[in-house]
C-alpha cells in the first residue's frame, strides 16, 4: 500500500509539474489532479507494457525514442478520459512535452524519495564457522 500511494503521489506531483510547464495542460482543481495521476498511474502499470510490446520494431528502430509518443498516447488518453472534469490536454503536441516533463519529474522524485520493493544495499554475510573446525587458519575463497 505505501508503494502505491508514493507512486501515486509522484504520479500527482509530475502531472502539476506538466501542467505548469506545459501549455495545453489544464486543470482547475488538485481534485483534478489526484484522479489524473491515479488514471495515469493505472495506464502506466497495465496499458504501456502492452503498447510497449506491440511497438516492440519500433522501439527498436528508433532505439527506444518511441516510448516518448506512448507516453504521449497514454496522457492524451488520461486527458480524453477526464473530459468530462477540469482536466483536458489540448492535442497531441502537449500530451507530448507532458509526457515527456513527466518522465523526467518522476525519475527525478524516484531517486529523491527512493522506490519501495528495492533490495537492501548491504553486501551478504557469509556463514561463521564453529571454533575448532579447522577452517578458520586457511585461506577463504569466496566465490
Amino acid at each position: 500500500m505505501k508503494g502505491f500511494l508514493r507512486g501515486w503521489f509522484v504520479n500527482v506531483v509530475a502531472v502539476m509539474v506538466a501542467a505548469a510547464l506545459v501549455r495545453g495542460i489544464h486543470y482547475a482543481s488538485i481534485y483534478d489532479l489526484l484522479v489524473a495521476g491515479l488514471l495515469l498511474g493505472l495506464l502506466n502499470s497495465f496499458a504501456k507494457p502492452v503498447l510497449l510490446l506491440l511497438s516492440l520494431p519500433f522501439l527498436i528502430l528508433t532505439l527506444g525514442l518511441f516510448t516518448l509518443v506512448i507516453n504521449a498516447l497514454l496522457l492524451y488518453t488520461v486527458g480524453h478520459l477526464m473530459s468530462t472534469s477540469s482536466f483536458h490536454v489540448d492535442g497531441f503536441g502537449p500530451a507530448f512535452w507532458g509526457g515527456w516533463v513527466i518522465s523526467i519529474t518522476s525519475i527525478l522524485l524516484n531517486a529523491l524519495i527512493g522506490r519501495t520493493g528495492d533490495p537492501p544495499k548491504t553486501p551478504p554475510r557469509r556463514p561463521s564457522q564453529p571454533p575448532g573446525s579447522g577452517l578458520e587458519s586457511g585461506p577463504v575463497i569466496d566465490v
